[in-house]
């Protein structure tokens, strides 16, 4: 009995003195290694977060600053979730004492900028959640040190920059989020580094052109979305730059420009076997206005008869006015010739009459 009371007492002075180094507002579950901090209304950082914690949840508060070295005590950090913050600054190093960190989510923030110190620390980091910031550009070094990431979002924001090299350490990205930013054009280089991703999502965005050789260095991509941008027509070499085995391509709701030059570039990448058009069905025209709302598989075999008439047309016309040039040179010869042979033999009968 004596003995029962002693580790009651025991397990109560523990939970006791675990409860004190739990934030007011937290849930510190140290069976679990868990903090749940959400819909506290801080506006700073905690401060007495167990450290044995590898889980810890921020979100729905409005925290609106990381300070540098935020993290020094909770180096265990395996998740940590800042998601619905009111974060405007990530001061370099804010995350640099993390360095098991594997999951870092600040969407829904206010971030307006990414610095070089933004990532310093988080080799380990898979997963980086950004979506529904203020990013309008990225540089070539924010995400430096993120030599490990796996899965990078990036989604609505206001990006319409990216600097060649921008995702260059990260050999080991499997999935690339870009969509409904302001991107305009894709440029060769800017996915240079990028051999083992698989998914590439740019829908929503504005982009107009793409150069020839910006998805030639993706060998591993397997989804390449580009639904709900502003592409009117496209380069067949753009897309046979795919070097890989199965690569699905969207390419819906964009304003094309049904003539015929674009049926044959749909023609050839639909018989090429490692690429499918999985929506090519659903493709519709923009241009000419005469074919607006048209499906492009509907006005394809109309679109290239007529086109292909009119150069037979033009064609026989030409080999015509050619041919007749050709006949009228030989007559005119063939008159000045025989002119020219008369005139001999009367020259000959002058001569004999002498």
């Amino acid at each position: 009995m004596k003995e029962l009371l002693f580790l009651l007492l025991v397990v109560v002075e523990t939970s006791r003195s675990y409860s004190n180094r739990c934030e007011l507002g937290c849930d510190c579950r140290g069976d679990l290694k868990f903090t749940i901090c959400s819909r506290a209304l801080f506006t700073q950082l905690p401060t007495r977060v167990p450290p044995t914690t590898e889980l810890l949840d921020l979100s729905d508060n409005n925290i609106s600053i990381i300070p540098e070295r935020s993290f020094n005590k909770n180096r265990k950090l395996r998740v940590l979730l800042l998601q619905n913050n009111n974060i405007s600054e990530v001061e370099d190093g804010g995350f640099s004492q993390l360095e098991f960190l594997q999951k870092l989510d600040l969407s829904w923030n206010r971030i307006s900028t990414l610095t070089e110190g933004f990532s310093i620390g988080l080799a380990l980091l898979r997963e980086l959640q950004l979506a529904h910031n203020c990013l309008t550009s990225l540089d070539s070094r924010a995400f430096l040190h993120l030599d490990g990431l796996q899965r990078l979002n990036l989604s609505s924001n206001s990006i319409h920059t990216i600097q060649v090299r921008s995702f260059s350490s990260m050999s080991t990205l499997r999935q690339l989020h870009l969509e409904d930013n302001q991107l305009t054009a894709l440029r060769s280089g800017i996915f240079s580094m990028l051999r083992s991703l698989e998914v590439l999502n740019l829908a929503g965005n504005q982009i107009r052109e793409t150069e020839m050789g910006v998805f030639k260095p993706l060998t591993s991509m397997t989804l390449l979305n580009l639904v709900d941008n502003q592409l009117s027509t496209v380069d067949f070499k753009t897309f046979l730059n795919i070097h890989t085995y199965s690569t699905h391509i969207l390419l819906e709701r964009n304003p094309w420009n049904c003539d015929c030059d674009l049926q044959r570039v749909f023609r050839k990448l639909r018989s090429i076997q490692r690429l499918f058009l999985d929506d090519y069905y659903n493709l519709t025209c923009k241009e000419p206005p005469v074919l607006e709302d048209y499906r492009l598989m509907d006005v394809d075999t109309e679109l290239c008869l007529a086109e292909t008439v009119t150069v037979l047309i033009i064609s026989i016309t030409v080999v015509t006015t050619v041919l007749a040039a050709m006949l009228m040179g030989e007559r005119k010869r063939k008159k000045k010739k025989k002119g020219k042979h008369w005139t001999q033999q009367g020259e000959l009968s002058d001569e004999s009459d002498y």
